[in-house]
């Protein structure tokens, strides 16, 4: 039994299981190392290798080397070419998850199931994409889990799964999320066996591969005002790579030091550049100060629904480390950050929700198989007895504890919207089309909203519908300020009805953060059901070519 947890990173990927003593272990690969760097280079049309050995040779086939993909979930247009073949982010990410669950096989364990953590501020299309690049890797995704609540959920799963946790004081917790190449800021209220989430704000194009290309372009400077003669490493694909390398190694030894040194070898010339963390703290500070300001609009929606302060600052993601992030934070909000486990918490934490998921299937399973649930209505009716007999059964099944099988259904994760939707309407008073927002930011979840607009004219024959997905801070009636999430039409209405007839639209969202938009013309009983098109927009046959393209990929061993 079990669902494996995946922390699909930016910059290092890792997974988690529960083990025999129903706690969250990290699975181990075949390197030994409890992480996988989230690299992939396709050495031939039907070859790729993934982690360490794509890493090291970046800087020798950088061409067919592709990382950080994670910041192309859900673009429409993107593509990696190689070797003749394109690939779409979710088709990358699925051979970085095909090279997990080869890992995991390794380990001895048997990957079928798994959830898969996204950022907290990913919206509608990147957390479809994930799912996409989870089934074209062979997986049954059980859920797609927001990374700050995994990390909750991995700092808080003894108090939460403790007998006596209902005697321990109420916690909010701010989860700063600082990856390799996104960033979260969520504020969580731990109460009893519940999580709320109550307020995120994020960047998933902001991380610690900017820091990187911050340090690597002060480098290449240094390099040609000491060489003029010699090329710009960062003109040249092989050398572009080696400097984003040797910073990246510069600032995690800037981490634990107070200075370091670079070697810079290029084009026939040679540098080696003094560094300093002020130097690297100063080069970077926009950057910093960019999460700050996050940070502080997430505590200020949290604020808005009644939570002034938080108790504790989680900080999570590897890039958080860097001692900058735990002194500004200190300084801005007058408590000290508490590194906790910030490269597995997440995987950990996404091991456990799965732990939990399949836990209430078997429940539901067994509930059902008696005639004492049906299949749509949720565990919250079942008669006490009853639920206490299907847990006892599902425990001496699984050879589990009876009390940990109802500590884990007495574990609810209530989360919030991370983008605002809406639809593109005529405003009655001006005519201009405007975005009219159904869901907002920071909605608690599930949402189920219906809105009721009217046709422009009689007889109209087609129905234009076009659903849009908040970009930046604020929801703007601006439609340039929104992007266009979903397309579709009602369409041969026959004529008869009148200007204004009813057009009811209804947007649902469950936990998962994955939007369903319903449309219906109530006079003549029309129905439109959209639903966005999967991660980069590919039409069935590009995700049929790409499916057996990720499948007829083999991983080499390097």
């Amino acid at each position: 039994m079990g669902v494996i947890g995946i922390d699909l990173g930016t910059t290092n990927s890792a997974m988690a299981k529960i083990d025999a003593d129903g706690r969250p272990e990290v699975i181990v690969g075949l390197t030994g190392a409890p992480t996988t760097p989230s690299t992939v280079l396709l050495t031939s049309p039907t070859d790729h290798v993934v982690g360490e050995g794509a890493r090291r040779q970046a800087r020798l086939d950088p061409e067919n080397v592709c990382s950080l993909v994670k910041r192309r979930m859900g673009d429409a247009q993107w593509r990696f070419v190689a070797h003749g073949q394109t690939w779409s982010a979710p088709a990358i990410s699925a051979l970085i998850l095909r090279s997990l669950i080869s890992d995991a096989a390794f380990a001895g364990e048997q990957v079928d199931r798994a959830v898969i953590t996204v950022p907290a501020y990913f919206g509608d299309e990147e957390r479809r994409a994930t799912i996409q690049a989870g089934t074209y890797a062979g997986l049954d995704v059980a859920g797609v889990l927001s990374e700050p609540i995994a990390a909750a959920l991995s700092y808080g799963f003894s108090r939460l799964t403790d007998p006596v946790a209902t005697s321990t004081p109420d916690e909010t917790v701010l989860v700063y999320d600082l990856g390799g190449g996104t960033f979260d800021a969520t504020v969580i209220e731990l109460a009893d066996r519940r999580i709320t989430v109550l307020a995120v704000d994020g960047d998933h194009q902001l991380g610690g591969a900017d820091w990187d290309e911050r340090l690597a372009l002060h480098l290449s400077r240094t390099f040609c005002a000491e060489n003029p003669d010699a090329e710009d490493p960062l003109d040249d694909s092989a050398g572009s790579q080696t400097l984003i390398l040797a910073a990246e190694r510069a600032k995690h030894e800037l981490t634990d030091s107070d200075s370091t040194s670079v070697i810079v070898a290029h084009d026939g010339a040679r540098s080696v550049i003094p560094l300093t963390r002020a130097e690297l703290e100063e080069l970077t500070r926009p950057l910093l100060a960019r999460t700050v300001e996050l940070t502080r609009s997430c505590l200020a929606a949290a604020e808005r629904r009644g939570v002034s302060t938080v108790d504790r600052v989680l900080l999570v993601g590897g890039s958080s480390r860097m001692p900058m992030v735990a002194r500004e934070l200190a300084a801005t909000l007058g408590k000290t950050p508490e590194l906790d486990d910030p490269d597995l918490a997440v995987a950990r934490g996404a091991a456990i929700y799965g732990e939990k998921l399949e836990i209430e299937r078997l429940v539901r399973a067994d509930l059902a198989a008696r005639g004492r649930l049906r299949e749509d209505r949720g565990l919250d009716g079942v008669a006490p007895a009853d639920l206490d007999e299907s847990c006892t059964r599902v425990a001496h099944a699984f050879a589990l504890p009876v009390s940990s099988v109802r500590r884990m259904l007495e574990i609810s994760v209530d989360t919030v919207v991370s983008r605002g939707f809406g639809v593109l309407a005529v405003n009655g008073h001006s005519g201009e089309l405007e975005a009219s927002w159904l869901v907002h930011r920071n909605q608690t979840l599930p949402v189920q909203v219906r809105r009721s607009f009217g046709t422009m004219r009689r007889d109209q024959s087609r129905i234009e519908l076009v659903v849009l997905e908040q970009q930046g801070q604020a929801a703007s009636p601006r439609p340039e300020d929104a992007k266009v999430l979903i397309e579709g039409a009602i369409t041969d209405i026959p004529p008869g009805y009148d200007e204004g007839s009813e057009v009811s639209v209804t947007f649902e969202m469950a936990f998962d953060g994955v939007l369903h938009v319903t449309a219906f013309h109530v006079d003549a009983r029309i129905p439109l059901t959209l639903s966005a098109k999967t991660g980069a927009s590919l039409s069935k046959s590009e995700v049929e070519r790409e499916l057996e393209q990720v499948h007829r990929s083999r991983r080499r061993e390097q």
